[in-house]
């Protein structure tokens, strides 16, 4: 399974709306400039993201976009499903072996579970993990 940009900007949407969550409506040109980001594109991402409910908006000179329920109550796969589709890496075929129809199923249940549980509000928050090991390689 391949993320599109639908999926990585609409994430880059709601994590930009999550962390400036309670300070009112954001305009997707901000976002937009913030992010380097073509404000016709994230404007056609955000229809189904409204029609799904995850966000609103708001109309008037200070309007904007808005979360329609708390960043820790919306996960990533809330997001992918509603830009990507149903989340499945690979087929799973009735006729196929039963041990690779198995890996097949794993796979998907592995990649579902970690969207799932990996919130709008853990992603927005996230700071890095300071214990990656980094090498330096000399040749």
């Amino acid at each position: 399974m391949k993320i599109s940009t639908k999926g990585r900007y609409g994430l880059t949407i709601m994590m930009a709306l999550a962390k400036k969550s309670g300070e009112g409506p954001i305009s997707l040109k901000s976002i937009a400039k913030d992010h380097q980001l073509s404000e016709h594109y994230l404007e056609q991402l955000i229809a189904p993201l409204r029609n799904a409910m995850l966000v609103k908006s708001v109309r008037g000179a200070y309007g904007g976009y808005m979360l329609t329920k708390d960043a820790a109550d919306i996960t990533a796969g809330d997001i992918i499903r509603v830009l990507e589709g149903p989340i499945s890496p690979v087929e799973v075929l009735d006729d196929e072996e039963p041990a690779k129809r198995d890996l097949w199923i794993k796979i998907r249940d592995a990649v579902k579970q970690v969207l799932d549980n990996t919130s709008l509000e853990a992603l927005a928050s996230y700071k890095g993990d300071e214990d990656h090991e980094y090498y330096m390689f000399y040749i």
